[in-house]
């Protein structure tokens, strides 16, 4: 899926990714500033998450209740190693079968993630963003 959007479409944006992923982990990619966050707010709303969202960049992980179950929100920004993910237990939530969204996945090894969708965001003129779902 390819798509181009105005950050005032996201919510259609979180519906279409949450259709068409194929896990529940999803990796944002993307870089500082291009909608990570604001489009991971609105898959947790569409989730049904009754709960305030927040980046987790100084919390590593954020966890927000789903009516079915949980969602993990990373933000692996900070982490200067795999080592460190390791450290905090990120294998625990990997493996929880709930919805995970993690943002700056390229700061660990992508072999610690099995099977998981990618999200590849760029930020385009006029303030579009073109979001390739891989």
């Amino acid at each position: 899926m390819k798509i181009t959007y105005e950050l005032s479409e996201a919510e259609q944006v979180a519906k279409d990714i949450i259709n068409q992923a194929k896990t529940k982990t999803i990796l944002f990619y993307g870089d500082m500033g291009v909608g990570k966050t604001t489009l991971i707010k609105k898959i947790v709303e569409v989730l049904g998450s009754e709960d305030e969202v927040s980046s987790p960049t100084f919390s590593i992980v954020n966890e927000y209740n789903l009516k079915d179950g949980k969602l993990y929100h990373f933000d692996l920004y900070r982490l200067k190693s795999t080592e460190e993910a390791y450290d905090f237990g990120i294998e625990d939530y990997l493996d929880s079968g709930c919805w995970t969204l993690i943002e700056w996945p390229e700061k660990v090894d992508i072999s610690l993630f099995d099977e998981y969708d990618e999200v590849r965001i760029n930020l385009d003129t006029h303030n579009k963003r073109t979001l390739e779902l891989i």
